[in-house]
């Protein structure tokens, strides 16, 4: 699987961000976006379960990763997010998360995401649709305030 960026300062990817997720994304030999983690014990919201936001976070990046397989430099927001949550997603146990292009239409694309589960079973998804940031939006000359880059697990 191939590697896509991560961020500094994201609250999902951004491996300086001290109260962040720091999840990793690769791409599959499907062109679907792929992470595997665990969600600590500090994003629950009851006794053993990970907050219903932080779960929405997490797909929401699934989403936005999922157009950039082809293009690691596409950066989108998300127009609209519809989630469904099956069960509860249990904190300090492994997790993975899956999202995919459903239909791109370049400036919008609509994308799903899964959240599995220890034992692979599904314990949410959701849907989106994103639209592309206008151009000049994303200062990547600013490394202060955006790091974009692969950085080796």
């Amino acid at each position: 699987m191939k590697k896509l960026p991560n961020s500094s300062h994201c609250f999902v990817c951004g491996l300086e961000n001290d109260f962040g997720l720091h999840l990793s994304f690769y791409m599959d030999e499907e062109n679907r976006v792929n992470c595997e983690t665990h969600f600590s014990a500090h994003f629950q919201g009851y006794p053993g379960v990970v907050h219903g936001g932080v779960v929405a976070a997490a797909l929401d990046e699934t989403l936005a990763r999922a157009v950039m397989v082809d293009d690691p430099d596409r950066f989108m927001f998300t127009g609209k997010l519809t989630t469904r949550y099956r069960r509860p997603v249990p904190t300090e146990q492994p997790i993975r998360l899956v999202g995919e292009v459903l239909n791109d239409r370049g400036r919008v694309a609509e994308c799903a995401a899964k959240l599995y589960g220890p034992e692979g079973e599904l314990l949410a998804e959701a849907e989106g649709l994103m639209m592309g940031i206008p151009e000049g939006m994303v200062d990547h000359s600013n490394q202060d305030g955006f790091w974009w880059g692969v950085v080796d697990d």
